[in-house]
């Protein structure tokens, strides 16, 4: 028996970004799925002329954000597991879904995979392996991430987060739900980059929520040794190259390689 998939699309005056999205999600050979798309009150006419498919489902309410707006859509879900896909984001191909599905026999778990960032023209590859550092580092984006829903509903996102509410569930899904982590070896989606996380102001708060997140889930002692080796290996400096569309490519390929050993 199949998974139900609930794909959880946000948009406000999301224009031609969203058409895009939505066809990428049509396009899919897997059918056990539903659309959900969560408008915060667009006026730009993007929401009006939606495809003509019993799968879609528009939510057409007020929100506070981005997670208000996700946790409004979880709520209104049906599906055995949900994937969030953020307007001007793709599935990278038609059979992700497919694929994705041979993974989803169990409850309790978070099935993931690498994106490729438009921007840098790369794949980048998310840790096969999650361990607490790789944690601290990073989690895989959640444009890459499929989780079981009812987990989900047990923790929604945290709305006092602006930017890293989706990191401290995932901390909450490893640590606290204690979530089997899966890692498929496939590009999940197709990554536009440049959004409202990225922004100077927002990567400054995506700072000081990251030191907020990590002292609630790991021990102080660790977390000093996990600051050391970021500041050793030159965490910023790789940060830039792996974004750089001319030395992304070689950086993430490099990257790949060493995750498989």
């Amino acid at each position: 028996m199949n998974a139900k998939i609930s794909i959880i699309v946000v948009t406000l005056n999301a224009g031609r970004e969203l058409t895009a999205t939505i066809k990428s999600i049509l396009t899919q050979e897997y059918e056990d799925m539903e659309i959900l798309i969560k408008d915060g009150g667009s006026t730009d006419g993007s929401t009006d002329h939606l495809p003509d498919d019993h799968r879609i489902r528009l939510i057409a309410k007020p929100d506070t954000g981005i997670y208000d707006a996700m946790n409004q859509a979880l709520e209104l879900a049906t599906g055995d597991f949900c994937f969030f896909l953020n307007c001007g984001d793709y599935l990278y191909d038609i059979r992700v879904l497919s694929d994705i599905s041979k993974y989803l026999n169990d409850g309790n778990i978070v099935v993931y995979g690498d994106i490729f960032d438009r921007i840098a023209g790369t794949r980048v590859a998310s840790n096969p392996e999650i361990d607490e550092f790789a944690l601290y580092r990073n989690v895989p984006c959640h444009q890459a991430c499929i989780y079981d829903r009812k987990m989900l509903l047990a923790h929604p996102f945290q709305t006092e987060y602006k930017v890293r509410a989706d990191y401290e569930q995932f901390l909450w899904c490893y640590y606290i739900a204690r979530a089997k982590m899966i890692y498929v070896d496939r590009t999940i989606s197709s990554y536009m980059g440049g959004g409202f996380s990225e922004t100077r102001e927002n990567r400054r708060i995506s700072a000081m929520e990251h030191r907020e997140i990590v002292a609630k889930y790991m021990a102080p002692e660790n977390i000093r040794i996990y600051r050391r080796r970021m500041r050793m290996t030159l965490a910023p400096l790789r940060a830039l190259i792996a974004g750089n569309p001319v030395t992304g490519g070689l950086y993430n390929k490099l990257k790949s390689r060493v995750y498989k050993k």
